[in-house]
């Protein structure tokens, strides 16, 4: 009885640790491994994901910081208009680009089995970000953090979509 309860933990135990090897060894293979393998063990899905699985969360969490920032640039741009040419680079690449284009073109390219389209958006997505902290050349970027995250996450779902070619 004790060995078939010990059994059953053993079994139980082994998805999980194997899991948490599919994301190292992915992360592994992304320029940014820490962040990588916390964003997405922070995302129950990533638990029995695939290589795809985990590439269509980090596409999603490109979606959320995205969305996030875009909702950042508008607030700001009523109370900063010293920064309104700025700003509306910024909203145009991240709500236009980002949301509109690159999001859902790799959302759509991984679920088909296209992962280059995939890398190819989340790559723009990576330079879209960047952009927007060039755009700030008269004052600093009121949030370089958050444009330095959304970069960072992009290029690991571009490197992760690219272990798919």
């Amino acid at each position: 009885m004790i060995t078939l309860a010990i059994l059953t933990i053993l079994l139980t135990l082994e998805p999980a640790s194997a899991d948490l090897g599919t994301i190292q060894s992915t992360c592994k293979r992304t320029p940014y491994y820490n962040l990588c393998v916390s964003t997405l063990q922070a995302d129950p899905k990533s638990a029995s994901a695939d290589v795809t699985g985990l590439a269509l969360i980090m596409v999603g969490v490109v979606k959320a910081k995205t969305t996030e920032l875009v909702g950042i640039i508008r607030s700001l741009k009523g109370s900063r208009p010293d920064l309104k040419k700025a700003l509306d680079q910024c909203d145009e690449a991240y709500s236009t680009g980002i949301l509109v284009a690159d999001v859902p073109v790799a959302e759509e390219a991984l679920t088909k089995g296209n992962p280059k389209f995939a890398e190819t958006g989340m790559n723009d997505a990576a330079n879209e970000a960047l952009g927007c902290e060039g755009d700030f050349k008269q004052a600093k970027s009121p949030f370089t953090d958050k444009n330095t995250a959304l970069h960072d996450v992009s290029a690991i779902a571009a490197a992760i979509t690219r272990l798919l070619l």
